[in-house]
């Protein structure tokens, strides 16, 4: 799968396309809509917005580095140099989030011994939650030692949204992952990002 991330000088999602996390597996009768939106903020960093129509999402953890997957989670997995590491972010309706940098799902370094937290806003409505981070050029470079981007310059990641301890357990993506349990800790299935 290919996603076009769009380039612009502000934080406006109003014109950025969706990636629409609609490819659910592992799942029965629940598969709520949900979308990711990515802009590359020129010369600055990457702002994500991501989204899913749920009312009442399950939000029993508030801290950061708690289990979040186990509620209605939202998450962002990317490899921003395409190199062998790739980062976890991984985020419920209450704005709580683990993060890691990784090679595979058991080789990890949380991000905050690594490079200073950014900030997560949730948004709850009656019908819908979302989130919005912003990763800076430099969060990027500590990470991945990458710290600049333009137009023509590609990437990979996905999209998910999951509750592991739902009342319905849910498991949906951007870009397919091929296997028979769930797991998201699949690199080897990320979509493309392109900047435009």
């Amino acid at each position: 799968m290919e996603y076009i991330v769009k380039t612009k000088t502000d934080i406006d999602f109003t014109d950025v396309p969706k990636a629409l996390i609609n490819n659910y597996k592992w799942t029965e009768g629940h598969t709520p809509k949900a979308f990711a939106q990515l802009i590359y903020v020129n010369g600055e960093g990457f702002a994500l917005h991501i989204e899913a129509e749920e009312q009442n999402p399950t939000a029993v953890y508030s801290n950061y580095n708690d289990p979040v997957y186990k509620d209605s989670c939202l998450e962002f997995f990317v490899n921003f140099n395409n190199g062998d590491k790739y980062m976890n972010f991984e985020m419920n309706s209450n704005g709580a989030f683990l993060a890691a940098i990784r090679t595979d799902r058991k080789n990890k370094t949380p991000i905050h011994e690594l490079v200073e937290l950014p900030t997560v806003k949730a948004v709850k409505t009656e019908s819908s939650w979302g989130l919005d981070v912003f990763f800076s050029n430099e969060f990027i470079g500590m990470l991945f030692g990458k710290d600049n981007f333009k137009s023509g310059d590609s990437f990979k990641g996905n999209f998910y949204k999951c509750g592991d301890e739902t009342p319905i357990p849910h498991f949906g993506m951007w870009s397919p992952v091929d296997n028979e349990t769930p797991d998201f800790h699949r690199p080897e299935f990320f979509g493309n990002f392109i900047i435009e």
